[in-house]
């Protein structure tokens, strides 16, 4: 399945759903994300600062930030800057995400897992992204567990046309469903 047949269906299918609907997939995906041994045992964690159309990270970040090492992606040209989540330094960066402020850059190298935002996925962990190609930039690099999320028709049976960059996820996980990759 082509990638911006993909982005316009799941576009089309995220507008439908009410706020109640994304609030309850969201603590669906969240609740199966912390009874992940990846999760569990790590402690240095890479979020996203969820967009209105993505599931939101906001109370999984409070619920869980005393207790883990969250950072966060701050776009910086083609790149992402990896930076420690703390929610009085945020400030609305590139694309309208809320980024995080400050100079104390995290190498990947030094992160334990990665959720990673898509568009979509298939079942083999390839994913759709937004089109710009920075979470695969900086996924080539890392030896982290990455583990995408999304509602659950936002990880569909047809194989996704990849190319020789893109960086497949170890883990998707949806409401309904949680799949892992065989490598």
């Amino acid at each position: 399945m082509k990638k911006d047949d993909i982005r316009r269906t799941v576009r089309a299918r995220k507008s439908l759903l009410t706020e109640n609907e994304k609030a309850e997939a969201a603590q669906s995906v969240f609740d199966r994300l912390e009874q992940m041994a990846a999760f569990m045992m790590a402690d240095r964690i890479l979020m996203y600062h969820s967009l209105p159309d993505e599931l939101s990270t906001r109370d999984f970040l409070g619920k869980w930030s005393g207790r883990k090492h969250f950072f966060l992606p701050r776009v910086n040209g083609v790149n992402l800057d990896i930076l420690p989540y703390e929610q009085t330094r945020l400030h609305l960066g590139a694309f309208e995400i809320e980024e995080p402020d400050g100079n104390d850059l995290t190498d990947i190298a030094d992160i334990e897992l990665i959720i990673v935002p898509a568009v979509a996925y298939d079942r083999h962990g390839n994913r759709v992204g937004r089109g710009k190609g920075y979470y695969d930039r900086m996924l080539a690099g890392s030896q982290a567990t990455k583990v995408g999320v999304g509602y659950d028709f936002q990880l569909i049976d047809d194989a996704i046309d990849t190319d020789s960059h893109d960086v497949p996820v170890d883990i998707v996980i949806t409401q309904s469903h949680t799949v892992i990759r065989r490598r």
